[in-house]
């Protein structure tokens, strides 16, 4: 299979998006695993998720600031693709967001 490769301004090369998903595999990420991969890391963030590092039974202690900023992404994420996702991506990225600003009040009290 010959990759055909172009070259950018900065030196990097980039290959044909097709190309990459084929040589990828089963990896390839969609717009709704990116979100839930955003989700995720925000209630990691928030302590609603145990610790992987460690394995321990606890949650980290949430860090609302860094919690605040992944949230904020998804909202801009969110303005940024109106109009331009499914209804399936839209309500993932609307529940998502509902259920994170819930949980973010719930931890600042």
């Amino acid at each position: 299979m010959a990759t055909e490769e172009r070259k950018t301004g900065s030196g990097f090369t980039m290959s044909d998006p097709a190309e990459r998903s084929e040589r990828a595999g089963r990896n390839v990420i969609d717009f709704s695993t990116f979100v839930l991969s955003l989700g995720t890391t925000a209630l990691y963030q928030l302590g609603q998720i145990k610790d992987p590092e460690s394995g321990s039974e606890g949650r980290v202690e949430p860090n609302l600031p860094i919690a605040q900023q992944t949230i904020d992404a998804l909202e801009m994420l969110s303005e940024k693709t109106r109009g331009n996702l499914t209804d399936d991506e839209s309500k993932l990225l609307e529940s998502i967001l509902y259920e994170l600003h819930l949980k973010f009040v719930a931890a600042r009290k």
